[in-house]
């Protein structure tokens, strides 16, 4: 038999040659390109077809095959390539045939086997499992990219703790992943989405690289937890677990566990409570969650700049009283000064609508457009709402950066500051998540208090015209007014 010693190098070898780097590197692209050629093809064909229906048809159809493509290299390559899924996986960037597939890769990635799992506990806790917890579940209750979680319960504790376990090996992949990913969102670039693509897979390398240090996410999930607490006086709108010391190595991370339900699911959940997913009480509890997690990354980003940078809904879940919980603090960003109080500024001009007030803070932010906000107005305010804010125009249900009528075709991004890549993200993730619930909003008028609270005591001037802005504050704050259902 086995010793525990030989599996685990075993384990760690299987994932570090998960396919070899050039064997990974060469099944990427091959598939990368299968992918991406198939809509080349797609895109030429439809020319040819008349009628927008049936045109329409063969793009569903093209999605469907797509979707079965990309969930296949990112479930059997793994690594870095589940990040990708998580981040693209959003109902309101990409096709509904993509989003069914890759939603169930949020947490139900490829486990570590449990003997593995009791290996890098004993190492790094330099005692045996049975001799810490009372009770340890041996099947996970979530697998994602970097490690997986199991439940348990410490010995003499009378509540339950979360253990995260570093899958080991992984580390060396993503990296590989990410070098392939850089090579292609270059390419993609230069010839299809006119975005600073690169940046973006830069901006990437650095978060992912923290996630393999659990004591640098135990000290940033603490930090956030007291933050939150702080500034709304011992209430805040979200719950963050709190880290178990003592028990937390790079590779180890203990903390309280949180019982509820994973927002992908949350649908699923109301219908067996008898609870109808679009009826009034449903939507009044969509509204409420909403509600708090925007008020949850609106104040870290504005009053910090100090967030939780991976806001994919398999880190967030709704607890039995509807409270909302925020999970996996592997990946934070600390904004500069200089960018927060920007992306302040930023907030103040997307409520205003005026273009060149964007532009301008577009260019305090380093943000540098092809297109300026003189020569193309409707087009540059039109791509600064799809970047920075939620809401969506009439009749849209899907922000496509790519598509036909996306404003980067008339207001392409020669440059992005890497930093406010997370921003860009929440925001995709709040987005996404108002789709799915069927709630059309806007963060920025949301955050447009909080925003003016921030550059006020920076000493920054505020637009004195803010105060003649149309219909904006508490009667358009969207949990605050009757909506159809």
């Amino acid at each position: 038999m086995k010793s525990k010693s030989n599996l685990f190098e075993n384990v760690q070898e299987t994932l570090s040659n998960r396919l070899k780097p050039w064997e990974r590197t060469m099944q990427f692209w091959v598939r990368a390109v299968n992918v991406y050629t198939s809509y080349k093809f797609c895109q030429i064909r439809v020319k040819y077809v008349k009628g927008k229906e049936k045109q329409e048809r063969m793009w569903e159809d093209q999605h469907e095959i797509a979707a079965d493509r990309i969930y296949s290299l990112c479930y059997d390559l793994g690594g870095f390539f589940l990040k990708a899924a998580q981040i693209i996986g959003k109902p309101d960037l990409a096709p509904n045939a993509w989003v069914k597939k890759l939603v169930t890769l949020c947490d139900d990635a490829p486990a570590t086997p449990f003997e593995a799992v009791q290996f890098v506990i004993e190492k790094e806790l330099e005692r045996k499992p049975n001799e810490i917890f009372e009770r340890f579940e041996r099947i996970p209750i979530g697998s994602a990219s970097v490690a997986q979680v199991h439940r348990a319960r410490i010995k003499g504790a009378t509540s339950d703790v979360a253990v995260k376990v570093q899958h080991p090996g992984v580390q060396d992949i993503m990296m590989t992943d990410i070098r392939n990913l850089k090579t292609f969102a270059a390419y993609l670039q230069k010839t299809d989405i006119r975005f600073d693509l690169v940046s973006v897979v830069q901006e990437m390398e650095k978060q992912v690289d923290y996630e393999f240090d659990f004591l640098r996410e135990a000290k940033s999930m603490e930090k956030i937890g007291e933050f939150l607490k702080t500034i709304n006086k011992g209430k805040p709108s979200v719950i963050v677990p709190r880290p178990i010391w003592g028990m937390i190595t790079r590779k180890v991370l203990v903390m309280e566990f949180i019982e509820g339900t994973s927002i992908m699911r949350l649908g699923d959940e109301m219908s067996k409570r008898g609870i109808s997913p679009h009826g009034k009480m449903a939507m009044t509890v969509k509204r409420s969650i909403l509600k708090d997690l925007t008020t949850a990354y609106g104040q870290m980003i504005l009053k910090s700049g100090f967030f939780h940078a991976d806001p994919h809904p398999g880190n967030i879940l709704v607890t039995k009283d509807t409270k909302v919980a925020l999970l996996d603090y592997g990946q934070v960003k600390d904004l500069p000064d200089v960018l927060r109080l920007g992306y302040a500024g930023l907030i103040m001009a997307l409520v205003s609508g005026d273009p060149l007030k964007i532009g301008k803070s577009f260019e305090e932010l380093g943000i540098r457009t092809l297109t300026n906000a003189s020569d193309n107005p409707i087009a540059f305010k039109n791509l600064a709402q799809m970047m920075f804010d939620t809401k969506l125009p009439p009749g849209v249900k899907m922000a496509s950066p790519y598509g036909e009528g996306s404003s980067l075709n008339d207001v392409p991004v020669q440059s992005f500051p890497e930093e406010l890549f997370f921003v860009l993200r929440t925001i995709q993730l709040l987005r996404g998540l108002s789709v799915g619930m069927g709630i059309n909003y806007s963060c920025a008028e949301e955050w447009r208090q909080m925003a003016e609270e921030a550059l006020s005591s920076a000493g920054r001037c505020i637009d004195s015209q803010r105060k003649n802005d149309k219909g904006i504050g508490k009667k358009l704050r969207f949990w605050r007014r009757k909506q159809r259902v």
